[in-house]
């Protein structure tokens, strides 16, 4: 057996992979450790690879723990093994970086490794990386709300998403919000999915208008759940299905069926839970790849609210560069007339 802290193998989807310092703590509060982390990964690589395979991937990585500073990987690692595959995206600066792209389960238990804890996927595949195939919800409550809030929003969401002819896939984000997962047709570029998405969102604000917002500037949200349409923008991204979360308690976004998410907490789901949830329960988001949809019917929502209602394009991101038909990317307490 290994002294303590000396590195070990783990085997990954046949491959073999090292772990150093496999007893280094990673979330104090709980003691969970490096080695922890990678045995989640390895536990749960199958329904992973299913969600990310294909996808170039951001990692988020705290090499220094959970209490460390943390950053955004969004180039392939020095080093990293040749059978760590990587695809070509392109920024909104236009700019260009070649991404981790899993394509078997060892690259999970890799990254962990590094000190990765979430895997952040683009919505789209390495054969059009220009065309997503994936519509993401991020169902996102405030501070003075909680989950059971999200998930009320999440049931509206659900409920849009009927009316325009699609089926949703809702997870835990790891925190207090719901994700709601989509498969559609790589069809549509960025702008129109991101579209699609501000189209729901605002459906769903309609008809929830007390508990829900699509308001961009958190002054006018008034203590809502946000729908944040921004996070279907190009190099956005969700924390994947079955990813670890930079909380102390080491939470993991998990794929559920719509009547488990009003029965769950999120705290129900951690790298010490989530691998045997994962065991008993099976890939509950395995059924979303039966069948991708085509989000026309959102697409002639965003035309009729611009066409009889005024409401056009909306604000993105403050590090976008200007975009077409934007309004003033400025908090409305701050803006003034032009004159």
């Amino acid at each position: 057996m290994p002294k303590n802290g000396e590195p070990i193998e783990v085997e990954a989807g046949g491959r073999k992979v090292r772990v150093s310092s496999p007893d280094k703590v990673y979330f104090p509060a709980r003691g969970i450790t490096k080695r922890q982390v990678v045995e989640h990964y390895v536990a749960v690589g199958v329904p992973l690879l299913r969600a990310i395979g294909e996808r170039p991937t951001t990692l988020k990585r705290y090499v220094d723990g959970v209490e460390g500073e943390w950053f955004y990987a969004k180039r392939v690692p020095k080093g990293a093994p040749d059978w760590v595959e990587t695809a070509k995206i392109t920024f909104p600066s236009g700019r260009t970086a070649e991404e981790v792209c899993p394509t078997e389960p060892a690259v999970f238990a890799w990254a962990a490794n590094l000190g990765t804890f979430d895997f952040h996927p683009w919505p789209v595949r390495r054969p059009d990386v220009d065309h997503p195939d994936e519509l993401r919800i991020d169902v996102d409550p405030p501070d003075e709300a909680g989950f059971s809030d999200a998930v009320e929003v999440a049931g509206v969401v659900r409920e849009v998403l009927g009316s325009a002819g699609l089926t949703g896939y809702p997870k835990t984000s790891g925190g207090r919000g719901v994700h709601v997962l989509v498969r559609i047709r790589p069809e549509w570029d960025f702008i129109d999915v991101r579209h699609a998405v501000i189209a729901l969102g605002r459906e769903v604000e309609r008809r929830i208008p007390e508990k829900a917002t699509i308001a961009w500037w958190k002054e006018e949200r008034g203590g809502r759940v946000f729908i944040d349409y921004n996070q279907a923008a190009r190099d956005r991204t969700v924390a994947s299905s079955w990813s670890v979360r930079g909380t102390p308690r080491a939470t993991v976004s998990t794929p559920l069926t719509w009547d488990l998410l009003t029965e769950v907490d999120p705290d129900d789901f951690d790298v010490l839970t989530a691998g045997a949830f994962y065991a008993e329960r099976g890939d509950l988001h395995a059924p979303m790849d039966e069948q991708a949809f085509g989000i026309e019917t959102l697409l002639d929502w965003y035309a009729r609210d611009e066409r009889d209602h005024g409401l056009g394009e909306m604000p993105y991101p403050p590090d976008y560069p200007k975009m077409p038909g934007e309004p003033k990317r400025v908090q409305p307490s701050k803006a003034r007339d032009d004159t």
